[in-house]
């Protein structure tokens, strides 16, 4: 939109164009990888001094971890919006709309305040050369501090120790586990991975582990140790039991939560419901009100709560038809271990990745008996099928390839009978172009 003002021709922007000014401007990781990756914190805290630093005027919980943070992140503030509180919630990557990254109570950024903020800020932006991860963080935190939430929960990008969300001084942290993932910028082993992820751990504020790990546990007891960081690890102070009509109950030792109508995401996220119910816990040690009905309610409205989407989501009963975002080794393991647990006559795997992973530790994990559809996410930084296909080979893995993830899935729904798995997964890419 152009608008003349006097001698002076101002260009405005609508939602769409200033989305595309800023994929294209700003370096996007999940576009194109490491090219967008900012080793320094000195270009966030220099945008944060420059808004005036709204990263101090809310209360927040940050979340890092290899796998599960995300749906600890959702997972939380669905609680934390039963419970009445005013509640952000930044997670990333998107799946459809940008906007899906920043929210309040559940609901996306308005798409004039996206603009607005690239308006008003984007000759500084352009001078400190953000990455659109930077950018994105000052988006949220503008919007939070504006909104005046009363907490939010923060989930990190890459990391911990360099992530721009590490400028908030949360009320708690929370680490759900370390697993092998993007080891050229974090490390080539489990300790130098934790180190990282160890970053987000503050001075007198207190830390959950959702995941005891020997490799790692030292890493972090020895940080909390020298930051005087009260830590607890999840899964040795909580326990989850499947009742006979499918709930959940979850107990300490002390407290008894019973009868949690939780199936989002498959048995897997067991592990997260025991972190989540740990930085319940010292929530309400600092004040923060969680009664057992918020909790439950919280957790069976996940998803409208957050909008959460894209772990274990079934997308069609007949065939059955389920996408999951899991991408590295570990993510795939727990994928695996639904997929066992689930009906089927013959399983139909449609398949894509990104480049940078380290392939070969997932394609050994799937089972040779699946019949493959190898497709490339719609992303600069996705696999060629046709690669994909060739390293899928020396593991068992035979299938077709197609050109698209759409084709793909079309595919595999025409030979699948009405007792067959479809399932759909190796990138949240390739989960968000079936999400609709």
């Amino acid at each position: 939109m152009i608008i003349f003002a006097g001698y002076f021709q101002v260009i405005i922007m609508n939602y769409s164009e200033t989305l595309q000014y800023l994929f294209n401007r700003l370096p996007m990781y999940q576009r194109v990888g490491g090219a967008a990756y900012k080793a320094d914190l000195s270009n966030t805290i220099r945008m944060c001094e420059m808004l005036g630093h709204p990263d101090n005027k809310f209360k927040s919980v940050h979340v890092a971890g290899t796998n599960g943070k995300g749906s600890t992140s959702n997972m939380l503030a669905s609680v934390l919006q039963e419970s009445g509180y005013k509640t952000g919630l930044y997670t990333s990557p998107h799946y459809k709309d940008f906007r899906e990254r920043i929210r309040i109570n559940g609901e996306m950024i308005p798409e004039n305040r996206v603009v607005d903020f690239v308006e008003i800020h984007k000759a500084t932006l352009e001078a400190i050369d953000l990455s659109f991860f930077e950018m994105t963080v000052g988006m949220a935190f503008q919007y939070f501090a504006e909104e005046k939430v009363d907490i939010a929960v923060v989930e990190v990008g890459m990391g911990g120790r360099l992530d721009s969300t590490n400028l908030i001084v949360p009320i708690v942290s929370v680490i759900t586990n370390i697993g092998m993932d993007h080891m050229h910028f974090l490390g080539n082993s489990l300790p130098e991975i934790a180190a990282e992820k160890a970053g987000i751990i503050k001075t007198g504020i207190p830390l959950v582990i959702g995941e005891t790990q020997p490799e790692v546990q030292a890493v972090f007891t020895n940080t909390a140790t020298m930051k005087n960081a009260p830590i607890s690890f999840a899964d040795q102070k909580w326990k989850v039991e499947i009742s006979k009509d499918a709930t959940l109950d979850v107990f300490n030792g002390k407290d008894l939560w019973t009868n949690l109508n939780f199936t989002q995401g498959g048995k897997y996220q067991h592990k997260n419901l025991t972190t989540v119910m740990e930085a319940v816990s010292i929530l309400q040690n600092t004040g923060i009100g969680i009664s057992m009905t918020s909790l439950k309610n919280g957790l069976e409205n996940l998803r409208c709560n957050t909008g959460f989407k894209g772990r274990w989501q079934i997308l069609g009963t007949t065939p059955l038809i389920i996408a999951d975002s899991g991408h590295n080794r570990d993510g795939i393991a727990e994928v695996m271990k639904n997929i066992h647990a689930t009906p089927y006559e013959k399983l139909h795997f449609v398949l894509g990745v990104v480049n940078d992973k380290c392939l070969d530790g997932m394609l050994e994990l799937l089972p040779k008996q699946a019949a493959y559809y190898f497709c490339k996410a719609d992303i600069p930084r996705g696999l060629p099928a046709g690669e994909l296909a060739e390293k899928a080979l020396p593991f068992g893995l035979t299938g077709n390839v197609f050109p698209s993830v759409q084709k793909a899935l079309e595919a595999a729904r025409t030979d699948a009978s009405a007792s067959d798995l479809v399932f759909i997964g190796g990138s949240t890419f390739v989960v968000a172009e079936v999400l609709d």
